[in-house]
């Protein structure tokens, strides 16, 4: 293959390359990032116009990686192998940052904790209810979600949630749901909620240190507001 038959975008894939691996992921905007990845699934083909298309349509790249995998199908370009790659950028972030908080004291590692359930939870399209288990010394032992729900409500049975925890050998619990509303402000139902799976708790020696609801990109905590 002679140079003017070379593709003009082989170029500018090697430019985004040894930008990235000189500045690391601050060095390109979201679409540029977007670029490389897709490069891994499209070989043959500019993937600028495919990456700017995604963020128009999703908002960020991490909307992108986050979005159900039918919706990432209806955009124009987007095939298996694109939507796989996809799925595996976000499926390698999730575990990085459970890595961080997963059988490490919960308390103290508050900050990197709110990192993990936001990536975990804030971009889901439905309501899902999650439980962080930990011991006697707060470390974190196990991370499951005990239910799914709609766009709006989750059934949670608080004796199921108990009798997980002592299963686990937990002696605490922290709550953790979602509002795909982005809006984390705790309704009527959240709060009655909570306060059954506290007494519930409270009666065999298991303490409910917090129940977080997590919006788009911000969080509320009932014990910072005074309701646990």
């Amino acid at each position: 293959m002679g140079e003017e038959d070379v593709p003009h975008y082989h170029g500018h894939r090697q430019r985004l390359r040894e930008r990235f691996l000189a500045g690391g992921q601050n060095a390109l905007p979201d679409y540029e990032l977007l670029e490389l990845l897709l490069f891994l699934s499209i070989p043959q083909r500019d993937t600028k116009p495919l990456a700017k298309s995604l963020i128009a349509r999703f908002g960020s790249f991490g909307d992108v990686i986050a979005a159900p995998a039918e919706r990432l199908m209806e955009v124009d370009g987007v095939k298996e192998a694109t939507v796989a790659a996809l799925k595996i950028v976000e499926a390698s972030a999730l575990r990085l940052a459970k890595a961080r908080v997963i059988n490490k004291p919960a308390l103290s590692s508050w900050e990197a904790l709110l990192d993990y359930c936001q990536a975990a939870m804030a971009r889901s399209v439905t309501e899902e209810f999650r439980v962080l288990y930990l011991d006697r010394k707060n470390i974190l032992v196990a991370d499951e979600v005990h239910q799914r729900g709609t766009v709006d409500h989750t059934p949670v049975y608080p004796r199921e949630v108990v009798k997980r925890a002592l299963e686990l050998g937990a002696s605490a619990l922290i709550l953790v749901h979602n509002h795909p509303s982005g809006d984390p402000t705790p309704s009527r139902a959240d709060v009655a909620m909570t306060k059954e799976i506290a007494a519930a708790a409270k009666a065999l020696k298991i303490e409910v240190h917090d129940h977080l609801v997590i919006g788009r990109g911000k969080h509320a905590s009932f014990k910072a507001m005074g309701l646990l």
